[in-house]
């Protein structure tokens, strides 16, 4: 150690930090303790860490680093990994074209540069750092507790908990499961770190040789790290525990709910088991609350398509129709409207399956199909109860479809959805399951499709120019090209290097009139309906995409992906 310090003594001396006189005594003092010279001058107050760094810094032709006095870009974080940042004890400070210079303690720590060089696969100019500067940089920028699921597994995996209560987790016996803090940990944790990651979804599925992780994020699946396949059954007898399955039954597909609190907000989970060739595959949906509180232009409407809805959704009677695949936000948006409209002088009813969000000042319905109560029951007992608006969570068959037509016929509002590509294929839809055509004619106020699209991140936006194929695709005109300004996510750690962050509806809005009830009355085809719609002025998925793409709001690849239909 000493020969170690004598660079560091002479260049302190050097630059006036300590003197002669004061380095006899440190010296004598250092010989008895044991402890090197360097470190008795700091433990004696005669020089601080940071002159030191400066004297390393100074010898080495390195630069020296003082955190407090800069802040640190997500792209320059992401240029080291946290893993190889806590592995070396090291601090990226900036990329330098093709490099990157990197803070340590000791630059003269050659295994620790060739190291981290080999683990970058970078050129790394070494700085200079104290220890406590890079130590609190390190719990800064990269999280000072490691609490996320991979550490969680890493720590199983290198044997820092103990196997052997996990293994007893693994019978039938609920008690043993509840007793494993290391298998609670795990799930717990893989439930915030979903929550904090914005995930809509968890996914937990057994496969041959594995058990893979994924978190659906703004509607797109990422796989994580994830638990060792001898912890399977481990986990879903936890996950089935936590949402009141029976751990003893195995064979049958099982529905539950988890409430959990994260960061003192209290969330709901609604969990789904299904048996697989490889074992129980579950499926956590997380429920936010804060969805429903979403006005119209959240929702992704612009001004004029919202004054269209927004008069829709005020009419006295009739029934709209919200229309799109499974996952396209129709059931959000429905309570985007409820919410929108619900005050004190209306009553409000809503059939659901299952109930999602309970919402206050509405009545919710839960179907219970093994108790007979089916959405066309729920349907008929409502109408008796008065209400001014209905809210029907799908129209499935005949029964239930002529029910909430009639109800619209009788002077109530009636909302539902449809699964259809476009808005007039719901009205051929509706004919298709055996609603008479006069009657469809009679009660439709407008139908609306919609899909969803990811919105650029705010805080990683930057000006983009689409490819030609894009440009072809949307089908733009030189007008609105001149005022066009597509950007794209670069990728940062607001939206985990995905350039994304959150989603927005895009709209096709065809409101019905006179003219389109003769056409519906006379059984025309869908296309007959659509040509009808456009020469009203609806604009399609992609029209609608093509606009919030010129605004900068998402990517023409979004909008591409999401309208395939329309390219047809």
């Amino acid at each position: 150690m000493a020969a170690r310090d004598d660079y560091l003594i002479d260049s302190l001396v050097e630059m006036g930090w300590v003197t002669e006189d004061q380095l006899g005594p440190v010296r004598a003092e250092a010989d008895s303790t044991g402890e090197g010279v360097v470190d008795t001058l700091i433990a004696q107050g005669v020089v601080t860490a940071g002159i030191v760094g400066q004297a390393k810094a100074a010898h080495f032709g390195a630069e020296f680093v003082d955190f407090d006095d800069m802040q640190l870009t997500d792209e320059v974080i992401a240029a080291v990994r946290r893993d190889v940042a806590k592995r070396f004890n090291v601090v990226p400070v900036r990329k330098e074209g093709e490099s990157v210079v990197v803070a340590m303690s000791d630059p003269s720590d050659l295994d620790t540069l060739d190291g981290l060089q080999a683990a970058l696969g970078i050129h790394v100019i070494p700085a200079v750092a104290t220890a406590s500067d890079i130590e609190a940089a390190i719990g800064r920028y990269y999280g000072a507790k490691d609490d996320s699921v991979s550490k969680m597994i890493q720590d199983i995996t290198e044997g820092e908990v103990d196997i052997g209560t996990i293994a007893a987790v693994q019978t039938d016996d609920g008690s043993a499961v509840e007793a494993d803090a290391p298998i609670i940990k795990l799930v717990n944790t893989v439930i915030v770190e979903a929550f904090k990651m914005r995930a809509s979804d968890i996914h937990l599925e057994p496969l041959a040789s594995a058990f893979r992780l994924r978190y659906r994020i703004d509607g797109v699946l990422h796989e994580v790290n994830s638990p060792p396949k001898r912890l399977q059954a481990s986990v879903i007898s936890r996950l089935k525990i936590m949402s009141n399955m029976s751990i003893a039954e195995k064979r049958i597909p099982q529905d539950g709910r988890i409430q959990s609190e994260v960061g003192g907000k209290l969330i709901d989970l609604r969990v789904s088991c299904l048996p697989t060739t490889h074992g129980e595959s579950i499926v956590m949906r997380i429920l936010d609350k804060e969805g429903l509180k979403l006005g119209l232009p959240e929702l992704g409407f612009f001004s004029d398509d919202q004054q269209t809805f927004e008069r829709l959704i005020g009419l006295p009677d009739g029934i709209l129709l919200v229309t799109g695949p499974t996952g396209s936000g129709k059931t959000t948006t429905l309570y985007g409207v409820l919410n929108f409209i619900n005050r004190p002088d209306r009553k409000i009813i809503t059939v659901e399956d299952p109930v999602e969000y309970v919402m206050s000042g509405i009545n919710q319905v839960h179907v219970n199909e093994t108790v007979g109560l089916t959405f066309s029951a729920a349907l008929r007992a409502m109408l008796r109860q008065a209400p001014n608006i209905i809210m029907l969570g799908e129209i499935r068959d005949l029964e239930t479809a002529t029910i909430a037509i009639n109800a619209s016929l009788t002077g109530h509002l009636v909302f539902s959805t449809l699964h259809t590509n476009d808005a007039p294929s719901a009205v051929t839809r509706l004919i298709d399951i055996g609603v008479k055509p006069f009657l469809v004619a009679s009660a439709s106020r407008g139908l609306m499709a919609q899909r969803l699209v990811r919105k650029i991140c705010k805080r990683c936006s930057e000006p983009y120019q689409p490819t030609a194929q894009e440009l072809k695709s949307l089908a733009l005109d030189d007008a609105q090209l001149a005022e066009a300004n597509f950007r794209k996510g670069r990728g940062c750690g607001e939206c985990n290097k995905t350039g994304h962050r959150g989603r927005m509806g895009i709209f096709e809005i065809f409101v019905i009139d006179d003219d389109v009830r003769k056409l519906i009355y006379e059984k025309v085809t869908a296309t007959v309906l659509r040509s009808r719609a456009r020469e009203m002025g609806m604009r399609t998925l992609r029209e609608d995409g093509a606009r919030k793409a010129l605004a900068g709001l998402t990517t023409p690849k979004e909008v591409i992906e999401a309208t395939v239909m329309d390219e047809a």
